[in-house]
């Protein structure tokens, strides 16, 4: 049996969520400049960041298209 969950449980849910991405999203943009400091932009890792960098500034950009920041 699926266990419904409370609103002010599912807002708490919904904030971790969000904090994590904005987390993860900051993490990447130092790595990448790390990476592009040592001249390391064509590497497979900056590429890979890149694109997580690119899905999580999607999904922040969501976020605000719905007013939920």
């Amino acid at each position: 049996m699926i266990k419904m969950m409370d609103e002010k449980e599912r807002l708490e849910r919904f904030e971790a969520m969000k904090a994590a991405i904005e987390e993860q999203h900051r993490d990447i943009l130092e790595k990448m400049d790390r990476l592009r400091q040592a001249g390391r932009q064509k590497s497979a890792t900056y590429m890979q960041l890149m694109s997580n960098k690119l899905t999580y500034e999607n999904m922040l950009k969501l976020y605000q298209l719905y007013d939920i920041e």
